[in-house]
């Protein structure tokens, strides 16, 4: 007798009520909120820590990194071995993550504790997998929509709260509290969650891949903050640094063309819709990362110079506006691509980031000023890549859509965790000898390479008209 347990699952679920869902979508507020602390905080821990602006880049990178690896992972793992087994243990791992950040001593730690946080990334497909089998499709999308809404929602939280939390305990404590609140959350469900059965594939799972993409990112960053640092390290040094990430970049190719089950399905590439969209998320996400870098280091700055000395607080707070239009973008995005296109609509969200930037390069005097241009770029990436996103989903074969999203995904978080790097690194190259502060025309100068990093979609898009049709 030969059953699935994919049949049985749609058959027979066994089902669950509103307070399990509740349950996860508490559990996608706290993590998106222990995700958003270090944004605004990123100049305080800079300051407590002793580092420079390009290692404080990697406190939130090596966030992103993890994430960017374990999105194409976390799904076949759940499917695997069953959405709530994995989702419990990928906690685990977060919170352990959490708990390390809020007791680090010195920012090796603090990485460390950074790096298995990311893996929380995982957890929005996996609840996706639980609401699935345990609902039927009407309730299934609705329950979808609260727990993205309140994983968003969290990431509000978390700029709202970190100062007072970071000003009125300690930096610690931005980290310790959402942790806890993750491991409460997930005793609740493991007690409320039904185990769901595994569905039996025989897909592997591209761990070497995982590995090395990890490695080639990490080593890249790394080289930029040693290459920027005290002045920078010798020739020969630089030029081992650029063999070791190519050597790595290379490796992950090869990997990747000879996985039976690749991590990133690199032959997509060879279809002329999916290299026009990486392309196009990687440059808007690489400008959008410099400016979510630049902007609160620039409010953070004393205001007796150029700056305007602003704390924890202020900061999430004059990026808040900033964060409510991206969460918005999301949703326009989609609307707008099936409305103009998503040529079109990549071509004004350039304009006006490019624009924006180039303007704020001469013009950073007030914070309402900042403010505008955080509004500005946030909902212009966002309406941007999503329109991509959704115009390649409907330009591939519907068997192939699953590949190609987490292509992107993975693209445009590469691009924001790589700009952000960039960022750090111009300030760095920029500092002034005697106090290491980077100066406003390091700034300037920083804000000006993300305008014209911007303006270059417009280039991608009139090389590959073909490919971005609307």
């Amino acid at each position: 007798m030969k059953t699935t347990s994919v049949p049985e699952a749609v058959v027979s679920p066994v089902r669950i009520g509103w307070l399990s869902i509740s349950a996860l979508g508490i559990l996608a507020l706290a993590l998106g909120t222990l995700q958003s602390v270090v944004e605004p905080a990123l100049p305080l821990l800079q300051h407590e820590l002793g580092i420079s602006p390009a290692e404080g880049a990697l406190i939130g990178n090596a966030l992103l990194i993890t994430g960017a690896v374990i999105t194409p992972v976390a799904g076949k793992l759940g499917d695997r071995y069953g959405g709530k087994r994995v989702l419990v243990r990928l906690m685990a791992v977060v919170s352990a993550g959490g708990l390390m950040a809020g007791l680090a001593p010195n920012l090796p730690v603090l990485l460390l504790g950074q790096v298995l946080q990311g893996v929380m990334v995982g957890a929005l497909p996996l609840s996706f997998i639980l609401v699935r089998k345990h609902l039927t499709a009407g309730q299934s999308q609705a329950a979808i929509g609260l727990v993205v809404a309140l994983f968003t929602g969290g990431s509000i939280v978390g700029m709202l709260f970190a100062g007072p939390i970071a000003e009125g305990l300690s930096w610690q404590w931005m980290f310790a509290l959402p942790t806890i609140a993750i491991i409460a959350t997930t005793l609740v469900v493991t007690r409320l969650l039904p185990h769901d059965q595994p569905i039996q594939s025989g897909d592997g799972i591209d761990w070497p891949g995982t590995v090395l993409l990890s490695g080639t990112l990490l080593a890249f960053m790394l080289g930029l903050v040693t290459v920027t640092r005290d002045g920078g390290v010798p020739p020969l040094a630089v030029g081992a640094m650029a063999v070791a990430v190519a050597a790595l970049a290379t490796g992950w190719v090869v990997v990747e063309r000879r996985a039976a089950s690749p991590m990133v399905d690199l032959r997509m590439l060879a279809k002329p819709a999916m290299w026009n969209a990486c392309v196009l998320t990687f440059v808007i996400t690489a400008s959008s990362g410099m400016v979510l870098f630049l902007l609160p280091q620039l409010f953070a700055v004393s205001a007796d110079g150029y700056g305007f000395g602003a704390g924890t607080t202020d900061i999430g707070l004059f990026l808040l506006p900033g964060a409510i239009a991206g969460a918005v973008s999301d949703s326009v995005g989609g609307i707008a691509a099936r409305r103009f296109g998503p040529r079109a609509v990549v071509i004004v969200g350039t304009v006006v980031t490019a624009t924006t930037m180039i303007a704020l390069a001469s013009l950073h005097t007030a914070e309402w000023q900042l403010v505008l241009a955080k509004v500005l770029t946030a909902f212009a990436a966002g309406v941007g890549t999503t329109a991509l996103l959704a115009g390649t989903a409907t330009a591939i074969e519907t068997k192939d859509i699953g590949i190609a999203t987490s292509l992107l995904v993975v693209t445009r978080v590469i691009g924001v965790a790589l700009g952000a790097q960039v960022g750090g690194a111009i300030l760095d190259a920029g500092a002034e000898p005697t106090t290491g502060r980077p100066t406003d025309s390091a700034f300037a100068t920083g804000f000006a390479v993300a305008g014209l990093v911007a303006a270059l979609s417009l280039l991608v898009v009139r090389m590959t008209k073909k490919g971005v049709q609307a």
